[in-house]
C-alpha cells in the first residue's frame, strides 16, 4: 500500500496524489465475471433529473462480486488482485479447486497464491469467511452479513474494518465502522482481516476533471443559490444563510433523523458518536 505525489508539471498534478497500485497484480479482468452497468445520470424512468449533480462519468463494466460466500468448504486460490472502478477497495479473483471463478473483496495482506475457504471449518486467517459464532474475541474482521445467508453488507469499503467484541447467546456484539457498537445473530459470516486498499482516504484528485470522470457534475453550494431554491438562499453579498440544512428543511450537522420506533433499535448497543 502506497501513494505517489505527482511532479507539478500541469496546475492539475500539482496537487495531486495517486494510488501506487502496487497490491494490484493485473489489469485484466476475468471476462466471464463481467456484467455491463447502465447509467440512469440521475434520471428517473420519465427522463426527468431527480438527482442532482449526477451524469457523465467514464464507462464502466460491473464485477460481479461474491458476497455470500456460499461455497462452503471449497478451497480456493487467489489468482490476482485487481482493481474495481466501481468500489473503493481492491477485489481479489479465486480460482476454485472444483474449476469456478468469483471475485471477492480483497482484504489487506491478502497475496496471490494464497488459499482461502469459507464454512465453520475454516481457520480464523486473512480473507477466510466464517460465521461470527466461531471467530474468536478481539479479531478484526470486515463484509460482515446483516442477516443470515443476506451476504456482506457492512465494512466493505477500502480500509474498513469491524471487531469484535463479545458473544452472548445466539448474539455476538460488534464495533461498527462508524463507532456504533450493535448486536448481530452469531450465524451471520464475516471475513476475517480489514478491506484492501487503506490509503485510499489519502487520495488527491487535483482538478475538478477527475470528478466528472467518475460521474460527478458541479455542485451549486445552497448559500449562493436563491430563496426559492434553498433554505440558505438569498441575501446580499456573502450572507451566513441561516442554520445548516438540506433543501427541504432538515438541520444538518448533529440532528438526529433516525426514528425512534425502528424495529432494530432494540439491537444497538451504543450509538456511533457525533
Amino acid at each position: 500500500m502506497s501513494v505517489r505525489k505527482l511532479k507539478p508539471i500541469t496546475p492539475g498534478q500539482r496537487f495531486r496524489v495517486v494510488n501506487g497500485f502496487d497490491a494490484v497484480t493485473t489489469d485484466k479482468p476475468e471476462k466471464s465475471l463481467l456484467a455491463p452497468k447502465k447509467r440512469s445520470g440521475g434520471r428517473n424512468s420519465q427522463g426527468r433529473m431527480t438527482m442532482r449533480y449526477k451524469g457523465g462519468g467514464h464507462k464502466r463494466r460491473y464485477r460481479i462480486i461474491d458476497f455470500k460466500r456460499t461455497k462452503v468448504g471449497v478451497p480456493a486460490e487467489v489468482a490476482s488482485i485487481q482493481y474495481d472502478p466501481n468500489r473503493t477497495a481492491f477485489i481479489a479473483l479465486l480460482n476454485y479447486q472444483d474449476g469456478e471463478k468469483a471475485y471477492i473483496i480483497a482484504q489487506n495482506g491478502l497475496k496471490v497464491g494464497q488459499t482461502v475457504v469459507s464454512g465453520e471449518t475454516a481457520s480464523p486467517e486473512i480473507g477466510n469467511a466464517m460465521p461470527l459464532a466461531n471467530i474468536p474475541l478481539g479479531t478484526i474482521i470486515s463484509c460482515v452479513e446483516l442477516r443470515p445467508g443476506q451476504g456482506a453488507v457492512m465494512a466493505r469499503s477500502a480500509g474498513a474494518f469491524a471487531q469484535l467484541m463479545a458473544k452472548d447467546g445466539k448474539f455476538v456484539t460488534i464495533k461498527l465502522p462508524s463507532g456504533e457498537t450493535r448486536l448481530i445473530l452469531s450465524t451471520c459470516m464475516a471475513t476475517i482481516g480489514a478491506v484492501s486498499n487503506s490509503d485510499h482516504q489519502l487520495l488527491v484528485s487535483g482538478k475538478a476533471g477527475r470528478s466528472r470522470w467518475l460521474g460527478r457534475r458541479p455542485r451549486t453550494r445552497p448559500v449562493v443559490m436563491n430563496p426559492v431554491d434553498h433554505p440558505m438562499g438569498g441575501g446580499e453579498g456573502k450572507s451566513a444563510g441561516g442554520h445548516p440544512r438540506s433543501r427541504n428543511g432538515v438541520p444538518a450537522k448533529g440532528y438526529r433523523t433516525r426514528s425512534k420506533t425502528k424495529a432494530s433499535n432494540k439491537y444497538i448497543v451504543e450509538r456511533r458518536k457525533k
